[in-house]
């Protein structure tokens, strides 16, 4: 279907269309919908999909982080702020959209705002390994370690946190502890692609060749699925057909050296 969509945009243009009629309360859809509008440049046309979708669907966080992304995309950003906290109205207790909330402030160059948010999230959403993990990094590298600890009593067993750590110790090069946590969060969650590319980031940088083939073939038993950085290249159009061999060196390569 990816590769459908891809290929006779027109086309897939009038099935997504149809099959909106039909299952209009189908996210992925909508998602689809729009997001084939931003690939053809028709930003109103997918401002509008969104907007239909986000009101069909109010508790459907992707379409409106899409939504969000998009108006930030355009230099909207009062626009991005309301719509997440619109979002946030009606999807309490969500740590996506708090964490998102958080980024648009920090890449706007308001990290003072951004910190306040956070202080907010984490109250509303105490137990959240995605928003801990962000959290420790926005500090100053004297502040992290403390916040490491806080974020490991919250939530000692979330592979967001674990992972967090070990790019703590990366960032201290302190590669055997950073090795070490890196193992802790894949055995916690095996299924989280973010972690094993941040590990093979990682011994490409500070280990052999065995042990990047490591990595690497375990990735592909694991086969994982979730992730952020994961997701955004493996459901990329164009990496529909690779596979997790492929998709581990793309996504490693597309994350920042922690720092």
């Amino acid at each position: 279907m990816v590769g459908f969509i891809w290929n006779f945009p027109t086309q897939a243009r009038e099935l997504l269309e149809e099959a909106l009629e039909k299952h209009p309360d189908f996210a992925k859809l909508w998602m689809m919908r729009g997001q084939l509008e931003e690939e053809r440049g028709d930003i109103a046309v997918a401002r509008d999909i969104y907007n239909r979708g986000v009101k069909k669907i109010p508790n459907s966080v992707p379409i409106w982080l899409l939504l969000s992304r998009l108006e930030e995309r355009n230099n909207n950003i009062t626009k991005a702020r309301s719509i997440l906290e619109n979002a946030r109205h009606k999807n309490l207790q969500t740590p996506e959209l708090w964490l998102e909330a958080v980024r648009v402030e920090v890449r706007g160059e308001k990290k003072s705002i951004g910190m306040g948010l956070m202080a907010k999230a984490l109250q509303e959403c105490p137990s959240s390994g995605i928003l801990w993990a962000e959290a420790i990094f926005m500090e100053l590298r004297p502040q992290r370690k403390t916040k490491s600890v806080d974020a490991l009593k919250k939530c000692e067993h979330d592979a967001h946190v674990l992972l967090a750590v070990a790019k703590l110790f990366w960032t201290e090069r302190k590669i055997s502890k950073g090795r070490e946590w890196f193992q802790r969060a894949i055995k916690i969650d095996p299924d989280l692609g973010d972690t094993w590319a941040y590990f093979y980031k990682f011994e490409q940088q500070h280990g052999t060749e065995a042990q990047q083939e490591a990595v690497r073939k375990r990735c592909n038993v694991a086969e994982p699925r979730h992730g952020e950085a994961w997701c955004a290249v493996s459901k990329d159009m164009k990496n529909w057909q690779k596979h997790t061999d492929q998709l581990l060196p793309l996504v490693a390569n597309s994350l920042p050296i922690p720092m």
